[in-house]
Order: C-alpha cells, then structure tokens, then sequence
C-alpha cells in the first residue's frame, strides 16, 4: 500500500516494532518521527493506538499475520521495500511533523476516553473525529459487550457495512477475538479479509513429507475405544503407506490392500493415495473424544493445514480434512486450537464455494465452533443444509432427508443427473438444474425450515476390501440406535418434523420410530414427527430373489439383503408395528412409487420397487414414469415431483411454518 494509507495498530503494553530487513529494533519513540497518531481506544483491557505514516518515500506492507507474535512477543511486523535509505527511515520529518503528532495523540486520547464513558447507544455525532473511523472501534468493543444481543448485533454490523478501507479490514482482524471471528465467518456473503489467513507453515525436514506427517500421527493414536473396523483401516492405511514406498520403487502398488496389483508410474498418485487412506482413517478416529485430544496435541491440525494447502486440485481430500476439523469442533476444549491455527479463515472461505458438499463441511464445522448462537451439535453424516450462516429468519420446523443403501446425503438429492438429461433428446435442465434440490428449491420456497440431511456409511472407506464387523455396523437395528443419538444432538425433535426418504431410508425411518416409541427420552420426537415422504420404499420386500446373488447385493449390499424378499417376516413385523405408531401418532404420509425399470449394467434392467411394494398402506401413493434412481431426483422445480412434495410438507406443517 502506499506510505501514505498505512496504518499500524498498537497496543499500548508493547514498546517495540520489529522491521525485517533492518536488523534492529525500532523503538516506539522512533516511530513516533515518522507517524502521526490517527486514532486510539480501549479494548480488552488493552488501549490500541493507531498510527499512520506521516512521510516516507517507499511503499510499506503490514503483515497482518503477525497478531500472534503481536499478543505474546509484543512484536508488530513491517516489511518495506529494498531501499539504500531504509536505515534512516525518519529522514526529512521536520520539528513541526513531530509536534502535529503528540497534537494529534492528545487529541484521540481524549475522544477515546469520552467514548468509554458514555453510552454505546449515544450518537457521536459531536465527536472530533472521521465518523467511520470511529464506528469501527465502536462496533469492535461492542462485539466484547457482556449483553448478547449487543454481540449479535455488533458482528452483524461489521460484516454488512462493506465501505470499511483495507487498512480497517487488517485492524479488525488483529482485534477481533475467536467468539467473533467464528459469528463472522457464518454471516452471509462476509468479506474474507476479516481474517488472518493461516499461519506460516514451518519448513519440513529433508526426506519428511506431509504422507509421512499423516502416517506418524495416525500411528501415534490409541486403538482403544473404536470399533473393529477403525482398528482395521487404520491398520489397512498404515500398511499401504510402507506398500506406497515401495510402488515407487517398483512401479507397482496394491489397492486397498485387496490383492489387486495396479501398474503405477513412478508419480505422485501413490503418494496422494495414501494420504487419502490416512485422511479416511483420521475421519474415524476423530468421532472419539480421546482421540481428538490426542490429534491436537501432536500438532495435527498444523499437519492437516499443510495437507489442505498441498491438496489444493483435490476436493476429496480437503473435503475429508474439514470433515476431521467438525468432528473436532464438537469438543469445546478444541476451538481454541484450532481458531489459533488458521481454521477459521479456511471455513470462511469454502463456506462461499458454489459446490455443496464443501460448503456444507464448512457449514458443520463452523456451527460446532459457534457456541454464541448454536445449541445443538452435529455429529458426524448429519449436515444442514439450511439454514447455514446466521439470520434472522426463526426456525419453525425441520426436514429430515436420510438417503438409501449406497446413497449420500448429497448426491441421491441432486436435480435428475445433467447425464442423463443430456440423453434424453438434449432436454434443456436450464437454470432450474442445482446440485442439491433440498437446498436450493426447499430452501427458497421455505425459508423457516431447518433443512437437515443425515449421512450413513454403505461402505466405512473407499477401501474395497470389507472390515471383519461390518455386517454388524449394517443392521438396521445399529443403524436406528446411532442415529438417533446423533439427530438428538442435533436437537431434533424440539420442533416439529417431517421426514423424507429414498428406498431402504424408508425402512430406517420406520425402524427409528419405533425405537423412539419404545424410549421414555425420544417421546417429543414421536410426539413432534408430523408426517413421512417416501420414494420407493420397500415396505413389502422386492422380487430380488429372483435375480442373482451379484445383482442383489449391488443393489442392496447389505445383511438386510436376505429379509427383504417379497412378504418377509421381518419387513411384515416392521411394517405392522410402523403402522401402529404412525395411527396413534396421526403422522401423515405421502408415497412415490416407481414405473420404469433400472439400468444395471448393459444388459439388466430391474423394477426395484414395485407398486405394491412401495405402497405402506396408509396415505396416499402416486405413481410417476421414472425409475428407482431419479424417483427422488425431480428434473426441475416445476416438476411434478417436486411440486407434490413441497406441497405435502407445506400442509403437513402448515400449522408451524405459517402456510
């Protein structure tokens, strides 16, 4: 910036700056010869004083991540630019420039104790000073007020005024605290220069990459306290780090640790392969408490800074490491570190990124750090897609999507796949076309939901290769329990529901109702579950059993494979019991079914859910052309699809959400 746009901000404890380049320390008394005091107020105990360069011939940046060394060295940062006179930086500055300064100091000090002493609310009309200078310093010390409603306000106001000079921007963020940075980071549309980036990376030692960082860490953490499938890929991950080394030897690596070789060139694939398995395999651990104190104090969130910024062309990977930080952020015990380590200007920023499932990672872990207006926590695979910053719009109700076998919380609620509209005669999907319906359409037509979407596990990892106690983690019954325990965290159930699922969610569903009718501490989510959309559910079974073993478990890969024959016992004794609690609930539903078979394969195509099978007996079913895949994928927002659904939660809720 130019010298004379520069302002540097002071604490009044500190008695030095540090200027890289000059080996010596400047004295704040030598500072004052070529600056000129421009403002000073007292915040956090802490009187700050800002200077601005009175003369200097040379273009002068702040680095605006010296905050830390700011606090605990008392140090300010300048870098200038390569100059012969840089060892004389009060050359020229006359007897008057130096007098105009303790003039001007005098002169802020005084206003600045006027406005300590009056009411934050007065108007500072009368006050000798530029008005917007002052405003920023009243709104920073209002963010401190002892009143939440003052706070709330304050950080509002910060991040909607968006006249503030760069200069301003840099002070703020050395002042703001973590309380603060996190209410900024979830305020819509907030500029990113509200915060410091991420501290400077040390160098690593030679022959030490961030593989082997992530492989020294994941070996440093207990196996207590984990299932057997964690202990698994943890060890399956390490082990494919020593095969990795080898590969690149060898030019021939194992993935998955299934015995299948690949041909491998000798390039960074490996590499970047194991960090992935090492990233899954941390994502677990991270969900234990212990563990997350462990992974923070062997300096794994540094560690998983520098892995985000190396992996910067790979969306999965920086997906998975901001998945460990949410899980992370449910330890109150945990901000702390990670706002000190850059996190929260890296969540600000993918917060604003136009793909979904980033921002929502972002959104998940940012709600978890934010304690000033977040009760609830979400745990690990429940996401919320609406609303994901702060507003002012109250919540009435919540939506529940919980996907099939071998669904996501994203992708089986995309708009009809833009491949296959594609295909189908070049149909133009327009502007309609989003990459999740429940968060774009849903959202806008409803804004006073809670739009939430539940993530479950087909598979723990992208490992092929199966762990020993998956069939156990596959049961509807452990299904039902965990989740559950993690919507009630997430306050589900304080106000009322409707849910919405796709195939085998449906039986979930179903399943996790009884559970909570039979639970003394889940009856308001019985009492507050208002109704029940689903999509091809296979309430009756499916005529599987007719196809082979292969087909059935690429459509239903799970243990429930074997009870969902056509009128099996165990769908008939979930059905019936499902139907008791939902007609003394008086929960309403509402049924799709599908009419076109599915593509499995060249050379297959399946009815996956008949008619009858998708019909459960009460409420009404509609039937739709569309196959078993896009049932729940409506081509655009007027679709009927789409239309019916919205309107089945609108007048299910119609008593909550004030339609």
């Amino acid at each position: 910036m130019s010298a004379s746009a520069l302002r540097l901000i002071r604490c009044r404890r500190l008695s030095t700056v540090v200027v890289p380049g000059l080996n010596k320390v400047l004295r704040w008394k030598d500072l004052r010869k070529v600056a000129k005091v421009t403002g000073a107020v007292v915040l956090g105990g802490c009187l700050f004083i800002t200077y601005e360069v009175a003369a200097l011939d040379k273009a002068v940046t702040i680095d605006t991540s010296a905050i830390l060394q700011e606090k605990y060295k008392s140090y300010i940062y300048l870098r200038t630019s390569p100059s012969d006179e840089r060892d004389n930086l009060a050359a020229g500055l006359t007897h008057k420039t130096r007098r105009e300064l303790h003039k001007a100091a005098r002169r802020f000090l005084e206003i600045s104790s006027r406005l300590l002493l009056q009411s934050l609310d007065e108007r500072l009309s009368h006050v000798d000073a530029d008005p917007h200078e002052v405003a920023l310093w009243v709104l920073l010390k209002r963010t401190q007020s002892d009143s939440r409603a003052v706070r709330l306000q304050a950080v509002q106001e910060l991040a909607q005024n968006h006249h503030w000079q760069d200069y301003q921007y840099q002070t703020a963020a050395q002042v703001i605290d973590q309380r603060t940075a996190v209410g900024l980071a979830r305020t819509p549309r907030v500029d990113l220069r509200f915060f410091l980036p991420p501290p400077a990376l040390p160098d690593l030692d030679d022959g030490f990459s961030a593989e082997d960082g992530l492989r020294q860490l994941l070996a440093s953490l207990p196996q207590s306290e984990v299932d057997q499938c964690v202990q698994y890929f943890t060890s399956l991950a390490l082990r494919e780090s020593t095969q990795s080394l080898a590969a690149q030897r060898g030019g021939l690596w194992c993935f998955g640790g299934n015995g299948l070789p690949y041909a491998q060139s000798l390039t960074s694939v490996p590499s970047e392969k194991v960090e992935s398995f090492c990233l899954q395999a941390l994502v677990q651990h991270s969900k234990v408490q212990s563990h997350c104190d462990h992974i923070v104090s062997n300096g794994g969130l540094m560690l998983l800074q520098r892995v985000y910024q190396l992996r910067s062309d790979s969306q999965k990977i920086q997906r998975n490491i901001v998945r460990i930080i949410g899980n992370l952020a449910l330890n109150d015990s945990a901000h702390k570190a990670i706002v000190q380590s850059g996190w929260v200007s890296v969540l600000a920023e993918v917060m604003q990124s136009p793909h979904v499932m980033q921002a929502s990672h972002a959104a998940r872990a940012l709600a978890n750090l934010d304690r000033e207006t977040v009760k609830e926590k979400y745990q690990d695979g429940v996401y919320v897609l609406h609303p994901q910053t702060r507003g002012n719009q109250p919540i009435k109700a919540d939506v529940l999507f919980i996907h099939g076998i071998l669904g996501a919380a994203f992708k089986t609620w995309r708009q009809r796949d833009r491949s296959a509209l594609d295909e189908g005669n070049n149909i133009d999907y327009g502007d309609d076309y989003t990459e999740c319906w429940p968060k774009s359409w849903l959202a806008a037509d409803c804004p006073n939901l809670r739009v939430l979407s539940v993530e479950y596990d087909s598979h723990l990892s992208d490992w092929m290769a199966k762990c020993p106690a998956e069939n156990q983690r596959k049961s509807l019954a452990s299904r039902s329990r965990e989740l559950l325990n993690k919507l009630k965290m997430a306050g589900v159930g304080d106000r009322p529901v409707v849910w919405v699922a796709h195939s085998m969610g449906g039986l979930l569903v179903k399943k996790m109702l009884i559970d909570a009718s039979e639970d003394p501490d889940m009856q308001e989510l019985l009492k507050n579950t208002k109704g029940i959309l689903f999509y091809s559910v296979p309430h009756h079974g499916t005529f599987m059993a007719e196809y082979s073993v292969n087909v059935r478990y690429l459509l239903f890969p799970s243990i429930e494979v074997r009870e969902l024959c056509k009128d099996s016992p165990a769908l008939r004794d979930l059905n019936e019991n499902f139907l008791n609690v939902a007609k003394e609930g008086e929960i309403k539903v509402l049924s799709f079914a599908e009419t076109l078979p599915t593509n499995i394969g060249p050379m297959i195509k399946i009815l996956v859910v008949p008619a009858q099978s998708a019909n459960i007996g009460i409420g009404d079913l509609i039937e739709v052309d569309v196959d078993h895949l896009s049932i729940c994928k409506p081509e655009k927002k007027e679709s009927f699809l789409y239309k019916r659904s919205l309107q089945f939660i609108q007048e299910t809720l119609k008593n909550s959400i004030g339609h």
